[in-house]
């Protein structure tokens, strides 16, 4: 017990320092030098893209005007350009116009060197996501129907364990666990990155949209919140990557379909929970007290409670053993 106490000490102590950690930006004064004209480098530090940065059409359609607000053309649609669905557009021009009403930013974007136009940073970020795999991922992962999608996944699993478990004894992660530590750890990983993820988008969002126009996998180089987030990635991947591998070796083979749907749906509750709760400060008392049970779980379960009479090798139940095939009752 000593063991586990230490254990969650130190994994509650990371993820604290991780996220109390940011390093403020130099604040900067304007967009604009002397002259009047766009100082570039104060935009890219603001807006997080500039100048050549490519973008990739979300939406249906994205209309580009002729002309950009404040010329004689203001009112002149003849021409309009329209990007579709799938199109790749860069960012060939930035104008600040800062008397127009709809939006004081406006982007000439270019498909091609016919396709181009003009359209406000505001209408850009609902119609289009940065060029980049990693980006279109977050585009798709936080947006509000893949959670209501994420909700009903997890409520049909749900419904198919209740099922399942109604016919024969099945095993389920920190209930009757396998006995094995890489499920509990993915769990533990999960809920920790989901706070995380949270406390991101809430409390330092300037650093999650940043990353969010340059993504990255490396966890180098990036500030300490953003390094444990990246880092606990990987380290979901591999332990998946892992419980699979122990799955295979301790359960038959009709066993791991509902095993592994029902961790998966635990591990979507847990996002879900926990990436909605850390803004509200609710997920950081509750996080603590899941690792606890988990943990505690976990070392309820590790040692098993049969083995077989035949080769010695451990059971999570009596029956037949899937090592040498012994029947044990």
């Amino acid at each position: 017990m000593r063991h586990v106490k230490t254990l969650l000490a130190l994994m509650l102590t990371a993820l604290m320092a991780a996220a109390c950690y940011y390093p403020t930006p130099p604040p900067d004064d304007g967009w604009t030098v002397g002259d009047g004209s766009l100082d570039t480098a104060a935009f890219v530090r603001h807006h997080h893209y500039g100048p050549n940065f490519n973008f990739k059409v979300t939406a249906d359609t994205l209309a580009l005007m002729p002309c950009r607000p404040g010329t004689s053309r203001l009112d002149t649609w003849a021409d309009t350009a329209v990007v579709r669905r799938g199109d790749k557009v860069v960012v060939a021009d930035i104008a600040l116009v800062p008397k127009d009403t709809t939006d004081s930013v406006w982007l000439k974007l270019a498909r091609d060197q016919t396709t181009m136009g003009w359209t406000s940073e505001r209408r850009l970020a609902e119609a289009a996501v940065p060029d980049d795999p990693i980006s279109q991922f977050i585009h798709t992962f936080s947006g509000s129907r893949t959670r209501l999608t994420l909700c009903i996944v997890v409520l049909m699993m749900a419904f198919f364990l209740i099922q399942a478990a109604r016919r024969r004894h099945l095993h389920i992660v920190h209930f009757n666990d396998i006995g094995s530590f890489y499920p509990t750890l993915l769990c533990l990983t999960v809920s920790g990155a989901a706070t995380l993820y949270g406390s991101l988008q809430h409390f330092v969002p300037e650093t999650w949209v940043e990353f969010y126009y340059h993504p990255t996998l490396n966890p180098f180089g990036l500030p300490l919140v953003l390094s444990v987030f990246v880092a606990s990635v990987w380290l979901m991947g591999v332990t998946a990557l892992a419980v699979l591998d122990d799955v295979r070796r301790r359960l038959d083979w009709a066993d791991i379909p509902a095993y592994v749907a029902g961790l998966a749906g635990v591990c979507m509750v847990l996002y879900l929970f926990f990436s909605l709760s850390a803004p509200y400060y609710v997920g950081y008392p509750c996080l603590v007290a899941y690792w606890a049970f988990a943990i505690r779980s976990y070392a309820r379960h590790r040692t098993p409670r049969y083995v077989c009479g035949r080769c010695g090798a451990a059971l999570p139940r009596l029956g037949r053993c899937p090592h040498c095939g012994a029947m044990n009752e």
